[in-house]
């Protein structure tokens, strides 16, 4: 036999071998799951599927874990902020001055123009304890002197205008110098009454309050000068001046002089006339200041 194939009767080419094909290459089956199963050939994705699905699962607690702990972080963290914060900012005490209601503004605004017509000037107490502004004419607050003293700036930036002067640089020099002037005051009323050494209830924010009442008759002077001129102005300012004077008067001695107000009767002597000179004092520094603020807004 030859080597090679014998040529095919006719001249016809052998014919070659038929040769096997390989399949091709087929990923590993998961575990658990036969190449053949049938959930796999109908969904070859399954698998990422349900691994997405247990990432899902297992990251629920973590997240759940993660916002337990922060909100609780946060709670801490507002209980020690309350906590500390009244050794700087009495917020208790601030909420007591803000105790107000219409009825009652209504009625101090009237009781810091007419002065004259009151006649208890006694504030009233509840076991130990001055009752709410809103309960009592005669508490000091701290809402009128804020509103007052909030508009009072805006007043004075209304006359800069009309004269065509008004300037953002002017305003707040303005509405800064009323407020140093109040700072300054404050700390000379406290100053004084630690030289003289009265015995007083008279807390830094009740003097803060008593000052800030003279920004009502400020902005009456201000608003009669823009409608009336300086005619209306003076006659306004002025009037705003004895009223707050008395007002200071009246006020101030019950607690200034609160030994002498006890008996009923002032008790003489050295100490008790200091003390009578200085609550006219402060009474009397209001009309200085409430000019001295207000006298070249007007032209």
């Amino acid at each position: 036999m030859e080597r090679g194939a014998a040529a095919a009767p006719g001249g016809a080419t052998p014919s070659r071998m038929p040769t096997k094909r390989r399949p091709p290459a087929s990923s590993p089956a998961p575990l658990g799951l036969s190449a053949s199963s049938p959930a796999l050939r109908a969904d070859p994705q399954r698998l990422f599927e349900d691994t997405s699905a247990s990432a899902a699962f297992l990251s629920e607690p973590v997240s759940s874990f993660a916002a337990a702990y922060g909100s609780s972080l946060a709670s801490q963290g507002k209980e020690i902020v309350g906590r500390n914060i009244d050794r700087f900012v009495p917020v208790t005490k601030l909420k007591y001055y803000f105790a107000v209601d219409t009825v009652y503004v209504g009625r101090k605004l009237g009781l810091l123009l007419f002065p004259f017509l009151h006649q208890d000037w006694q504030v009233q107490y509840q076991q130990d304890t001055p009752v709410a502004p809103r309960f009592d004419i005669n508490a000091p607050d701290l809402y009128i002197p804020v509103m007052a003293f909030i508009t009072y700036v805006l007043v004075a930036g209304l006359a800069l205008g009309t004269q065509n002067r008004f300037s953002p640089d002017l305003l707040g020099l303005q509405a800064s110098s009323a407020l140093a002037w109040l700072i300054v005051e404050v700390l000379a009323i406290l100053l004084s009454l630690y030289l003289v050494t009265v015995n007083t209830d008279l807390s830094t924010i009740d003097l803060v309050a008593f000052s800030g009442y003279k920004y009502v008759g400020m902005i009456v002077g201000l608003l009669a000068g823009l409608l009336f001129g300086k005619t209306g102005y003076y006659l306004l300012l002025s009037w705003c001046c004895i009223t707050i004077f008395v007002f200071m008067i009246r006020t101030l001695r019950l607690k200034i002089l609160s030994e002498a107000a006890a008996e009923g009767v002032l008790v003489r002597g050295a100490k008790n006339q200091l003390r009578m000179y200085l609550t006219m004092a402060v009474a009397g520094l209001q009309p200085l200041i409430m000019y001295w603020l207000t006298f070249h807004l007007i032209y």
